[in-house]
């Protein structure tokens, strides 16, 4: 059964209005439109998403009153991730309206796992297929996952670039103890249907300020730098970009043939895997410490002029 439409939302200072669903919340309905509202924890919780209601009635719903106070409902403020319309509603965010940014409707998809890799210990590597449109994102942006036995969805950055909509890359991480990571690593298996939504997020390389740009990646931190990577040099930037890879031990990188193939082919790319914590038996002659020890050396504690981007 689908729902009808509740209400108009008009978002100020863009001036655009948003249908509203029986039951949706205001954020959901923006980011379905591809209208981006600031936000963060998507449970009433945390305030990010607070916004102006100008003109009009909602339901605060399971707003926490520490991040929605009383006297501010009274003021009409109102948590855009569990406010519901109670009529047409005007209200007003503090939206950095970037030109950089791309606008990418959230919808909600079901992707059958094409391929799995295990490049370390601890990192399943993901790769989904999506038929039709596929999945159109900004490098940088994640996903939600459904996952099996877990009541809250889980988020993954994507690690393809937006070139393949068709072929979402996750990397997932084994955390001790986690229960979708553990479930993820023990039963997903090539032909399994994941059901996903997205795309989230307001990660994106700012393309229209032309500076070098500098990648600090820790871990399955890689995989929104590897789809920013790969996208900026498909577009053929003409920028230095350095891409640092942290991890414990050698035995820890991965995508290295990858990024070691891109920088023989781009005279602006530099790739430099870095390991902080190798074991006796390790060998290793790269780059030693953590990521942001790297960068300095490299660099010489110099980054005026540069952008970077840390995961």
């Amino acid at each position: 059964m689908t729902r009808g439409i509740a209400a108009q939302v008009t978002v100020e200072p863009l001036g655009e209005t948003v249908s509203v669903l029986a039951g949706q919340t205001i954020l959901d309905a923006c980011l379905r439109a591809g209208l981006y509202l600031p936000h963060a924890c998507g449970h009433g919780l945390c305030g990010t998403c607070k916004v102006d209601v100008l003109d009009g009635a909602v339901d605060h719903g399971e707003a926490s009153a520490f991040a929605l106070l009383d006297v501010e409902r009274v003021e009409g403020k109102a948590l855009a991730c569990t406010a519901r319309t109670l009529s047409d509603v005007v209200i007003e965010a503090d939206i950095d309206d970037d030109e950089s940014a791309e606008r990418h409707p959230v919808a909600d998809h079901r992707a059958t796992v094409a391929a799995i890799d295990r490049p370390t210990p601890d990192i399943l590597i993901v790769t989904l297929d999506l038929p039709g449109d596929g999945l159109r994102f900004q490098a940088g942006q994640y996903v939600n996952v459904a996952v099996p036995g877990c009541d809250v969805p889980r988020a993954f950055s994507l690690a393809n670039p937006p070139s393949a909509p068709n072929r979402p890359e996750l990397h997932i991480r084994l955390v001790p103890g986690g229960q979708a990571t553990t479930w993820l690593h023990e039963n997903l298996a090539v032909g399994a249907a994941l059901d996903l939504t997205g795309p989230y997020g307001r990660f994106h390389v700012r393309k229209s300020a032309p500076k070098p740009f500098l990648f600090l990646a820790g871990g399955s931190g890689l995989s929104s730098p590897k789809s920013m990577v790969l996208d900026l040099l498909e577009s053929g930037w003409g920028e230095a970009v350095t891409l640092i890879h942290g991890v414990r031990r050698p035995h820890d990188l991965y995508c290295t043939d990858l990024f070691h193939d891109l920088a023989a082919r781009h005279a602006n790319f530099r790739y430099v895997p870095a390991i902080s914590a190798a074991e006796t038996g390790d060998v290793w002659e790269g780059e030693t410490g953590f990521v942001h020890e790297a960068a300095e050396r490299l660099h010489e504690g110099r980054f005026a002029g540069r952008q970077a981007y840390l995961c």
